[in-house]
């Protein structure tokens, strides 16, 4: 097969994994759900899994705190084999059902633990689940291997039915970008349900270089119509926090107002810009 024509297969096989993720839309949104309630409530979310799986997960723990300001102890991933196998393979950590029960063990009611795993029989993954299940966390399995019993395994079942590989077994390529396409999905529907998108905009990210403190002004002034320079002037003001300085903006308020209506509005913009808008209901009480 010519280079280019290998290429095209690739590429068209990931585009029928994206597909094939699409279909499990439901329980994906009920896993994004759960994710909400968890951080709302005080929880921890923790990805785990073996190899590709689990370095899908790695990404997901890595890149959420500076995108919607999570603190990295409350959204964390568990690799088999430890840190080191992030970046090179260990193999027969992914057979050690001991040691993901020992993770599992570590959560409780409060917390959520998302199982990846492509073939949906990793020891490790199983183990995990099984023992957060007995201490009362919400479980969800991520896997591209549909099958029987999977809904004894965690709470919910996200099972991709992504097909056969290009390289036959090599679940790197369509179970790993099925898998990627749903824990983005997952996590960035779970952040808008907590109020850490506005409109299409980020408003909980952390400026933690050149680029995202750019980025933070743009945002502010798209979302407090205002010109750059005001955009700057607002996030000075606030403190560096996008939420105050786009509260500012829009109701034309100081910083500490601006605050206490995103307090009542539990974080959301935009239920803190519709309270302003309500009209007030006239008051009950007659005059004598």
């Amino acid at each position: 097969m010519p280079t280019e024509q290998a290429v095209r297969l690739l590429i068209d096989e990931d585009r029928r994994a994206a597909a094939a993720a699409l279909r499990e839309s439901r329980p994906i949104a009920r896993a994004a759900a759960a994710l909400a309630r968890t951080l709302e409530s005080g929880g921890r979310v923790v990805f785990l899994g073996a190899g590709t799986s689990g370095r899908m997960g790695v990404l997901e723990a890595a890149e959420c705190p500076p995108t919607f300001g999570v603190p990295p102890a409350r959204l964390r991933a568990v690799m088999a084999g430890g840190r080191s196998a992030v970046f090179r393979g260990k193999e027969g950590a992914e057979d050690r059902d001991d040691r993901g029960e020992r993770e599992g063990r570590k959560l409780g009611k409060a917390d959520l633990l998302v199982g990846i795993s492509a073939s949906s029989v990793t020891p490790f993954v199983r183990g995990a689940l099984q023992a957060a299940r007995a201490r009362g966390a919400t479980t969800v399995l991520v896997t591209c291997a549909p099958g029987p019993g999977l809904r004894r395994v965690a709470d919910i079942v996200i099972a991709i039915r992504s097909g056969p590989e290009v390289l036959t077994g090599s679940t790197r390529l369509k179970a790993g970008s099925a898998t990627k396409a749903a824990l983005n999905a997952i996590t960035t529907a779970g952040m808008v349900r907590l109020g850490k998108a506005y409109e299409n905009l980020m408003v909980d990210l952390e400026r933690t270089n050149a680029k995202l403190e750019d980025r933070t002004r743009r945002i502010v002034a798209m979302a407090a119509r205002v010109e750059i320079g005001e955009a700057a002037r607002l996030l000075e003001a606030a403190r560096g926090d996008v939420k105050t300085a786009i509260g500012m903006g829009r109701l034309g308020v100081a910083a500490a107002e601006a605050r206490r209506r995103l307090r009542a509005a539990r974080g959301h913009v935009r239920r803190a810009l519709a309270a302003e808008a309500r009209p007030r209901r006239p008051s009950a009480r007659r005059s004598r």
